[in-house]
């Protein structure tokens, strides 16, 4: 029996999940979120949960891969086993080795690889849910972990996809739309409007085709906005925990402390001063004591030659 509903589009023109024709769904971002990478992501588009991390630019691996001239820049996309409801065999399969081909291309055109010659920007992405449009999810990760990594790039990539159910345009496609619908554009592009990414499955008119890149154009502006505003946060909140760890004392703390150092040293000093003092008093009570009796024995001496004169005076006499 097949899951397929009757109608996308109900009378007030609102898609099956409450969205409008051009509304796409909500972008969650959070930058920085793995330790060991140099730039990480974790993104929430709709239901899809895509985990991104940036690792370079690093030394080529192997070595006859390397470019003299400029960086090489290797992406990875992988749907993790439990991201649908159908488990998926693990491993690297063709829709995996296409979208990570094409992702790569999207983003390689933006990195400055020509400032690092013989290196290889490396980026892994992993979908943890899925719930159509993870390979311009998977983009939008990408792209802010390039940026959290420091790689010089021309701008970010944004991406969003638009396709036609009921002969009716609509921008950002969810699992049904995507699976029962009769088109589905995948787009990245830069802030500028240049396109890095278009592909197509179904049939559009040329005019469709006009249309929906507008409209995918202002999904994707939507989605610069919220990138942007993360990375913003993100440095804001790196800033503000670097100048808390180095924020420099106030002048008044400064002349406290100095005076509670100066204090401490000044009693430290007195106290030092007293115990030599009283040392040094204690000490000498003994060489005092041992001084008596050598004035005694010095008056002895003189009484002794006073007790002589006598003597003297009797020779004196006798004479």
């Amino acid at each position: 029996m097949s899951d397929k509903p009757e109608k996308f589009i109900d009378e007030n023109g609102l898609r099956l999940d409450g969205r409008k024709l051009d509304q796409i769904r909500d972008v969650n971002i959070e930058v920085g979120v793995l330790a060991r990478a140099d730039g990480s992501c974790y993104l929430e588009f709709g239901n899809n949960k895509v985990i991104a991390a940036v690792y370079g630019p690093r030394e080529v691996h192997p070595r006859h891969q390397q470019e003299s001239t400029r960086a090489i820049v290797r992406y990875k996309y992988n749907m993790a086993s439990f991201s649908v409801e159908d488990r998926k065999r693990p491993g690297p399969d063709r829709r995996s080795t296409e979208i990570s081909k094409v992702s790569r291309e999207a983003l390689e055109d933006q990195v400055f690889t020509e400032y690092f010659p013989k290196s290889a920007i490396d980026i892994f992405v992993e979908v943890l849910q899925a719930d159509a449009g993870t390979r311009t999810a998977a983009l939008n990760a990408a792209s802010v972990a390039l940026a959290d990594a420091g790689i010089p790039m021309r701008g970010l990539v944004s991406a969003c996809a638009f396709g036609k159910v009921d002969d009716t345009l609509v921008v950002d496609l969810n699992k049904d739309e995507d699976n029962y619908g009769q088109a589905d554009v995948p787009i990245a592009m830069t802030p500028d409007g240049k396109i890095t990414l278009l592909q197509m499955d179904g049939h559009l008119t040329p005019e469709e085709l006009k249309t929906g890149l507008e409209m995918a154009q202002e999904g994707c502006r939507q989605v610069y906005e919220v990138q942007r505003q993360a990375l913003m946060d993100h440095y804001a909140k790196m800033q503000g925990e670097t100048a808390e760890e180095t924020e420099a004392p106030s002048v008044e703390d400064v002349v406290s402390d100095e005076e509670k150092v100066a204090s401490e040293d000044v009693s430290t000093v007195t106290e030092e001063v007293e115990e030599k003092v009283i040392g040094e008093s204690v000490k000498e009570e003994p060489e005092v004591k041992e001084a008596i009796p050598i004035e005694e024995d010095e008056e002895n001496e003189v009484d002794g030659e006073t007790d002589e004169e006598p003597d003297v005076e009797e020779d004196d006499f006798h004479e």
